[in-house]
């Protein structure tokens, strides 16, 4: 009888097991977490994005960001400021800096200083050239080439036709405090002229340069 009631139990106990232990029962959820995740991503210190040559506003900066749950989201921030082309925008976050930065940051802080002063000023900016001037030369940052170049007397005027067929309407920059006082603007059929009045000087030199032009008064 004992015989009998330990098989009876055995079977009971077999019947109820699961047929595979490596699999769930039924209902119940696969819980794996599988993951590509870089956590090894180096801090941010300085990324730099370069502006296309027709660049004039900066409008909204947006940045997009992985947080830590996997989700993907983006803050953005209105600006509406004017910016120069030619220079880098930077992204950055504080951070503390190694020792070696902080001294060479110190040894040459005296040499920026300088080349700051001595930066070139955007004195004008239209659909196909801006020009930018320091003391007495002036850049003439453009892809269109001089045709013709000359100047006149009472008032100094520089001249210079630039090849283009364009409608340009005529525009007048002031510049009271520059020795390049008055920049004018005008579209004829098959090019567009550029009139720069000087003050004190009555001659120039034309340079060609990779950016463009280069006016050394004289």
């Amino acid at each position: 009888m004992i015989k009998i009631l330990f098989i009876s139990s055995l079977l009971f106990v077999l019947l109820n097991a699961r047929e595979n232990p490596f699999f769930p029962f039924e209902g119940e959820e696969d819980n794996f977490l599988i993951t590509n995740e870089n956590r090894t991503n180096l801090p941010l210190q300085r990324a730099t994005i370069t502006l296309p040559e027709q660049a004039r506003i900066l409008q909204k900066v947006t940045l997009e960001f992985k947080n830590d749950d996997g989700t993907v989201t983006s803050k953005s921030i209105e600006l509406n400021n004017s910016v120069d082309w030619h220079l880098p925008i930077f992204i950055s976050q504080s951070y503390i800096e190694p020792q070696k930065n902080i001294l060479l940051k110190a040894t040459s802080s005296k040499k920026r200083a300088n080349e700051k002063k001595e930066a070139y000023k955007n004195i004008l900016s239209i659909k196909y050239l801006s020009l930018f001037s320091l003391d007495t030369n002036l850049k003439l940052v453009t892809s269109d080439k001089i045709i013709k170049d000359f100047l006149l007397e009472n008032p100094y005027k520089i001249v210079i036709d630039f090849k283009r067929d364009t409608d340009l309407k005529s525009y007048v920059k002031k510049n009271p405090k520059n020795v390049f006082k008055e920049i004018r603007v005008g579209s004829h059929k098959g090019y567009y002229r550029v009139v720069i009045e000087i003050e004190k000087y009555k001659s120039y030199k034309l340079e060609k340069t990779s950016e463009g032009y280069l006016i050394k008064l004289k």
